[in-house]
């Protein structure tokens, strides 16, 4: 369950979920800090990672190029990440059968307030 979260989301929620999603990684911690949405995007396809954000930019990229890779939209608003870790947990079935099912592309969480 590899999957990548942008700099829109705590790095520090990696080491967090590391028991229910064990190779997820941050773009700060591969130092894709400052490149664009579409450097990760492209890093993300050639390492077989799902892009977790906040950011609709993602969208836009796979309805240009498709997938992979797979696309989760946090739609949350904002967060702290506690929260963030909680609804991971809660929502981990969830995104586990997302992640295995070879025809989605992008899952939607949101959490109307």
């Amino acid at each position: 369950m590899k999957l990548l979260f942008d700099q829109n989301i705590s790095y520090r929620l990696v080491k967090k979920i590391h028991d229910a999603f064990p190779l997820s990684n941050h773009i700060e911690t591969l130092d894709l800090t400052n490149t664009t949405d579409l450097e990760i995007w492209i890093f993300a396809k050639e390492n077989d990672f799902t892009i977790v954000s906040f950011d609709g930019d993602f969208i836009d990229l796979n309805t240009l190029y498709g997938s992979p890779p797979k696309i989760i939209w946090m739609r949350t608003g904002n967060m702290t990440t506690n929260n963030l870790v909680n609804l991971f947990f809660e929502r981990k079935s969830l995104i586990r059968d997302f992640l295995k099912d070879n025809a989605a592309e992008v899952l939607q969480i949101l959490v109307e307030k």
